[in-house]
């Protein structure tokens, strides 16, 4: 527990806060029933706190995939435990994760749910976000004040204030039980250590990927693969082998870069919308991909008017499953140390071809991603988060994507999908006509995000 709860002046809230210290050694319903329900509330306090995190998503350094997952595994965790004893039908998760330890609100106080949350969201935040800008910064404790406002409107100074109270500590124990994962905890501030050097060559003689033209960059998250997961196992964070490298133009291999090739080279508008519209390669310029998710999301709990109980299990169940997965592909990711398609394709076809993706803003052309290609990250945090979004709202749930909608520097013109599965599909192949993957990148990345997915969603949230 943080020492500034204890230097409040308000000797109410002073009180309230050594109760709920006490009370963790108690016996206490798992849910307070002198409280509304958190059912009875609407996101819309889950729908602003998340508008607010792909805004500063698109400007945090180090929060580039997969780091931002990360983040809103732990944001999202907090959030559902400030409120899940609100919700006679759901289950704490305390139990499943070891050295976590959450207070429990008291039986004879009353609790304004949404009140808990925003504090939650507040708290997460500002930990999570120590170093971005101080205008987005000063934007947390502006929606903090917004929602606390509103709901001072219509509860008693003791209900905010024990509220708030449990918010706020329920978030400080979920931030405290991130610090204990060293790998991943504050792995943003370093994403390119600079003591990993890429291995050249494979135990069978194989070529290995290395940092690739035109820019040349440094590994991004090279130990990611030991970042703590939520749901997944350990013998689910290594994908299955890849297709043998070979340089013999009938090999598998050589075929799978080749359609990457030809794919490129024949760029048709359709496969450079879809490119461009799933791209979110570049910081400051969008959201990173793990964002892109939640941003689909948000569209859809204001479409479908979700109630504030459903809204907070679905960004849970939504960044536990994209932060396994990316942490398996990431894991991955290094063990086969697979050469991308521009190395290939240079050295071993065409040593003039170019990818497509290109920075719209410094103009440097033929970029790819700084770690190696195989499984694809796009195609795990969009597998993983077609399977959530699915569970969420249903199997046969049309609609139509607006991240993007406005955009100039590239297609971002808004594109229909009859169900979440053919969106994730559609974003996993998006990085092969797009010159940054093979085929074998995207459905091994597809198969590590359902399972990602598959893993979260058997966790015990319902009584």
């Amino acid at each position: 527990m943080k020492n500034y709860f204890l230097s409040k002046s308000n000797l109410l809230l002073a009180f309230l806060v050594f109760l709920f210290i006490t009370s963790c050694n108690k016996d206490n319903p798992e849910t307070n029933i002198t409280s509304n329900q958190t059912k009875t509330y609407n996101a819309d306090i889950v729908l602003e706190w998340n508008d607010l995190f792909i805004e500063i998503d698109r400007y945090a350094p180090g929060y580039r995939p997969p780091a931002a997952a990360r983040m809103l595994a732990y944001t999202g965790l907090a959030v559902y435990e400030s409120v899940v004893q609100g919700m006679p039908e759901y289950k704490s998760l305390e139990s499943q994760f070891f050295g976590l330890n959450l207070v429990k609100s008291q039986a004879n106080y009353t609790y304004c749910w949404p009140v808990s949350a925003n504090a939650a969201y507040a708290s997460m935040l500002r930990n999570f976000y120590p170093h971005i800008q101080l205008s987005q910064f000063s934007k947390i404790s502006q929606l903090e004040a917004k929602f606390n406002n509103l709901y001072a409107e219509s509860n008693s100074k003791e209900i905010m204030d024990v509220s708030i109270a449990f918010g706020r500590s329920i978030a400080e124990s979920v931030y405290d039980y991130s610090t204990s994962d060293v790998a991943g905890h504050k792995a943003y501030l370093n994403p390119r250590p600079s003591d990993y050097v890429p291995p050249k060559i494979g135990p069978n003689g194989e070529k290995l990927w290395q940092p690739t033209f035109p820019d040349y960059t440094a590994a991004l998250f090279p130990y990611w693969g030991k970042v703590r997961t939520f749901a997944m196992k350990s013998s689910d964070l290594r994908a299955k082998p890849p297709i043998p490298y070979s340089e013999d133009p009938n090999s598998s291999f050589y075929q799978q870069a080749n359609e990457t090739r030809l794919l490129t080279n024949n760029l048709s508008f359709e496969n450079k919308w879809i490119c461009e519209f799933w791209s979110d390669d570049f910081f400051e310029v969008t959201f990173e991909p793990a964002g892109r998710q939640i941003a689909i999301a948000n569209q859809l709990v204001k479409a479908k008017n979700l109630p504030l109980d459903k809204a907070v299990e679905l960004y849970a169940k939504l960044g536990m499953a994209m932060c396994d997965a990316s942490i398996s592909i990431w894991n991955s990711k290094y063990i086969y140390n697979v050469r991308r398609p521009i190395e290939y394709i240079r050295d071993v076809i065409d040593p003039k071809w170019v990818t497509v993706l290109n920075h719209p803003y410094t103009k440097v052309n033929s970029i790819t991603p700084e770690f190696p290609t195989y499984p694809s990250g796009h195609s795990g945090f969009g597998g993983s988060a077609s399977m959530i979004l699915t569970d969420i709202f249903g199997s046969n749930t049309s609609f139509t994507d607006n991240c993007h909608i406005n955009r100039f520097e590239f297609i971002g013109a808004p594109r229909s999908y009859n169900n979440f599965i053919e969106a994730g599909v559609e974003c996993a192949y998006s990085r092969i006509p797009l010159g940054v993957h093979f085929r074998m990148d995207c459905d091994e990345g597809l198969r590590l995000g359902y399972l990602a997915a598959k893993r979260v969603l058997d966790l015990p949230w319902h009584k």
